[in-house]
């Protein structure tokens, strides 16, 4: 162990310390961003019972196929980044990214684990707070209103 750390310090310049700086914070910025976009852009009753949430209803059935496919490839790309993301010293929205992954997801249970996740005031204050910013109206979470 000692050995490793011995290797370590003397490769450790300003340089290198600047770089690796600059990829945390473009890193974090750059995951900030796209998080931001899509919570922009999502429809503020996206969670709300009352929503049809079939995916390319109008599409070709093959065509319907291969979008679900690429969209839940995306969503476990996504939970496995907000995992990542997750971890002390690792720069970004982790919980976010893993909610965006989760709704992107198709699995049994998903409406249940994303009122999990979004009956965290934290979360919910968060994304209306970003969305009120860019004039959005906030979510309309159903689910909060019947559990209280």
């Amino acid at each position: 162990m000692f050995e490793l750390f011995s290797e370590f310090i003397p490769a450790l310049t300003w340089r290198n310390v600047l770089f690796g700086t600059l990829i945390f914070i473009g890193s974090f910025l750059f995951n900030l961003a796209i998080v931001s976009i899509i919570l922009v852009k999502l429809p503020a009753d996206h969670f709300s019972q009352n929503k049809n949430r079939k995916f390319a209803a109008g599409s070709h059935p093959m065509l319907r196929v291969a979008l679900i496919v690429c969209k839940n490839i995306l969503g476990v790309l996504l939970v496995a980044l907000g995992v990542v993301l997750s971890l002390p010293g690792v720069p970004g929205q982790g919980l976010l990214t893993i909610l965006l992954g989760i709704m992107l997801l198709d699995f049994p249970g998903r409406e249940r684990l994303e009122q999990k996740l979004l009956s965290r005031p934290t979360i919910v204050n968060a994304i209306n707070r970003l969305r009120g910013r860019f004039g959005k109206p906030p979510l309309q979470l159903d689910f909060v209103k019947a559990q209280t």
